[in-house]
């Protein structure tokens, strides 16, 4: 049931799928919940959880991966937010491809978002760079590419044997991810075409830029689609936006050399699933890189990128900015612009004033700690 704000004014509901998942992702996500809880008061907003198990103890116990109502149930909800899938004791693949996959592709989760941004300059690798160097998006296609499992072996375990695997990619999916990012580019420098800014709209004075991350000189089939895709759409629809091209090769050479010459990056499922990696790396570390799996149109699913991360299990040591920041952007998927900022400034103070390193174990403080710190900031 909804509650009410003074003078009977409806307080906004949302219904949020939790699923925890393997080793420390229980603990993150709790101190996630624990800062989602103090925004949402502070904001008039409810957030009405439903945990559900799904993960390697559950594989281990009950043989299944998913039960057969997992997807239609989550389907329900909005947004989902995800802890972290890997279990040491189960084989490698099994949960990533049978949750993380399943989920991404059976709910057409087919952006896969990923800030980057370094909130202090003390735990960049890069010499010389700070705050306002690295601070930009990759929009990651999450659906199709090489992570749709089309190919196969023949003569496998055999002398002769030969694997192939496929990369498929279709229009529809291209420019569906190229139309989000698009849009991305353009809210991120005043959400209206170029004529119509103010110079006071357009983010440190610089036009709006969407760059295409590829590999045209070689995978000329896949990429030769993006490309054609990319200006065709970026010059009837989108013509304010500035269009780049960079080779994943030169994209991850440029991260280091020059990361402020991005603003916001487009490419495919493999590579951004490589170079959100680094982008990580370069924002301070996996303990700080949050994304969103996008259905614009439905469920959504939030999740630190590191992972499971099992050694650090139970010890209180592992970073929550991850998946606080996850909890961030869930509430701005949600259109919760001004409690998703709150929790993005209280991170940022806490980052600058409280922390001695982003690394588990190193922070200075323990997990519920961290937590709390963000918690009384927000």
């Amino acid at each position: 049931m909804a509650g009410f704000l003074a003078k009977g004014i409806p307080m906004k509901s949302y219904n949020v799928a939790v699923i925890g998942g393997d080793g420390t992702g229980p603990e993150v996500v709790r101190e996630a919940i624990k800062v989602l809880d103090v925004a949402s008061k502070k904001f008039d907003i409810k957030l009405n959880y439903t945990n559900y198990d799904f993960g390697g103890d559950r594989y281990l116990r009950t043989k299944e991966v998913l039960p057969e109502s997992a997807v239609s149930e989550l389907r329900k909800f909005p947004v989902v937010l995800l802890g972290a899938i890997g279990h040491p004791d189960v084989k490698p693949g099994i949960l990533e491809k049978g949750i993380l996959l399943r989920l991404r592709f059976e709910m057409e989760q087919y952006i896969n978002l990923r800030p980057v941004k370094l909130y202090d300059e003390r735990f960049c690798p890069l010499k010389g760079k700070g705050p306002n160097d690295i601070d930009f998006v990759v929009i990651r296609e999450n659906n199709e590419g090489l992570y749709t499992g089309s190919g196969g072996f023949v003569f496998k375990g055999t002398p002769n044997e030969i694997a192939v695997q496929e990369s498929i990619n279709t229009r529809r999916g291209v420019e569906r991810c190229l139309r989000y990012a698009f849009e991305l580019a353009r809210k991120r420098h005043g959400g209206k075409p170029w004529k119509g800014l103010k110079p006071e709209d357009v983010k440190d004075g610089k036009k709006a830029q969407l760059t295409l991350c590829g590999k045209t000189n070689v995978l000329t089939y896949a990429f030769d689609l993006w490309e054609r895709a990319f200006h065709e759409t970026g010059q009837k629809e989108y013509p304010d936006i500035k269009r780049d091209y960079a080779h994943v090769d030169a994209t991850t050479m440029w991260f280091v050399k020059n990361p402020e010459w991005f603003d916001v990056i487009v490419t495919d499922n493999l590579f951004g699933d490589i170079i959100t990696d680094l982008g990580a790396m370069i924002q301070g570390g996996m303990g700080i890189a949050a994304g969103g799996n996008i259905n614009p149109e439905g469920t959504s699913m939030f999740e630190p990128i590191g992972g499971s991360a099992p050694k650090y299990t139970g010890k209180n040591v592992i970073n929550p900015l991850a998946a606080i920041c996850a909890g961030g952007l869930m509430l701005d998927f949600l259109g919760e612009t001004k409690a998703a900022q709150a929790i993005e400034n209280a991170v940022i103070k806490t980052v600058r004033e409280k922390l001695k390193s982003l690394a588990a174990g190193k922070m200075g403080y323990g997990t519920n700690e961290v937590g709390d710190l963000v918690a009384a900031a927000v």
